[in-house]
C-alpha cells in the first residue's frame, strides 16, 4: 500500500509563501499541507490562507499544544472541516493523557473535522487509537513506525480501519540542505523526551530522516500518510518550490516503476 504524501511547513511560514506554494502543491498531486504550530506562528491562520487558494488540498495542524493553546481558545473559523485534520498534542500539560482525552472531547463538540493526537509514547498512541481519527507520529525510522502502527491497530480493535497513522519525517531534496537537516536532528536529540525515545529505539535522530528517493519509499505499507517536513538551506520560496518538484518526481518515479 502506498502511503499518501503531504508536505509539512512551520507555522511561521509567511502568508505570501503559502499563497504561492499551496496551489503548486495541489497541482503536483500532494495529498495535503500540514503546518507545525510553533511559538510565533499560528498554524490555523496559515490554514485559512491555504484554504482560500486551493480546492482539494487537505489541511492539517501538526500539532497544536493544548498547554499553550487550549481548545476553547482556538479560532477554527474559515477552515473547511471536510478537508481538515486538527492535530493536537499535550505539550507540557500535567497529567497529559487525561488532559488530551478532555481536549479531544471538547474539540469534537466544536468541529466536524478529523482530529489527530500527537503521540510519542504508547500511552498517547493508545488514546489516539481509542478516541481520535488519526495519530501523528514523529521522528521514527520505517521499522519503528511499523512497530508503532502495529500497536495502534491492536489498541484500536474494531476501529483499526478508521484510525490513520500519519508520520512526520524531516526531509531534504538536495545536498545544500544537509547541514540544516543535521541541525534539526541535533536539536531534537537534545530534548529529554526525544533523546530517551531515540535511546529506546537504538537509533540516532538523523536515522529517522529522508535524504533520497529510496528512503521515502521505505515508508510505503507502513503508515497511511507521510508528511515530508521540508528542510531547505534557507527556507525561501524558490527552495520550497524545488523541494516540492523534486519530491513529486520521487513519487512519480515509483509509480512508473
Amino acid at each position: 500500500m502506498r502511503a499518501a504524501v503531504s508536505i509539512g511547513l512551520p507555522g511561521t511560514t509567511s502568508s505570501e509563501t503559502l499563497q504561492a506554494l499551496a496551489p503548486r502543491l495541489e497541482r503536483l498531486g500532494f495529498d495535503g499541507l500540514w503546518l507545525n504550530d510553533v511559538p510565533g506562528g499560528d498554524s490555523l491562520a496559515g490554514l485559512r490562507v491555504v484554504a482560500e487558494t486551493t480546492e482539494r488540498l487537505r489541511l492539517g495542524t501538526g500539532v497544536i499544544p493544548i498547554d499553550r493553546r487550549p481548545v476553547a481558545r482556538l479560532d477554527l473559523a474559515g477552515i473547511p472541516a471536510e478537508r481538515t485534520t486538527f492535530g493536537i498534542g499535550s505539550g507540557g500539560t500535567h497529567h497529559p493523557v487525561g488532559a488530551m482525552a478532555d481536549a479531544v472531547a471538547e474539540l469534537r463538540v466544536r468541529t466536524d473535522a478529523r482530529i489527530a493526537v500527537g503521540a510519542l509514547g504508547p500511552r498517547m498512541r493508545r488514546l489516539a487509537a481509542e478516541l481520535a481519527d488519526a495519530v501523528v507520529l514523529n521522528w521514527l525510522t520505517p521499522a519503528a513506525a511499523a512497530a508503532a502502527m502495529d500497536d495502534l491497530r491492536r489498541d484500536a480493535g474494531d476501529r483499526s480501519g478508521e484510525v490513520r497513522g500519519v508520520l512526520y519525517v524531516r526531509t531534504i531534496s538536495d545536498g545544500a540542505a544537509r547541514a540544516a537537516l543535521q541541525k534539526e536532528a541535533d536539536r531534537y536529540g537534545s530534548y529529554v523526551s526525544y533523546a530517551a525515545n531515540f535511546a529506546r529505539l537504538g537509533v540516532q535522530p538523523i536515522d529517522a530522516t529522508i535524504n533520497r528517493e529510496s528512503a521515502l519509499h521505505a515508508y510505503d505499507g507502513v503508515v497511511d500518510e507521510v508528511v515530508l517536513r521540508a528542510i531547505t538551506a534557507g527556507g525561501t520560496l524558490d527552495e520550497l518550490e524545488r523541494f516540492a518538484e523534486t519530491t513529486a518526481e520521487w513519487r512519480a518515479a515509483q509509480s512508473d516503476g
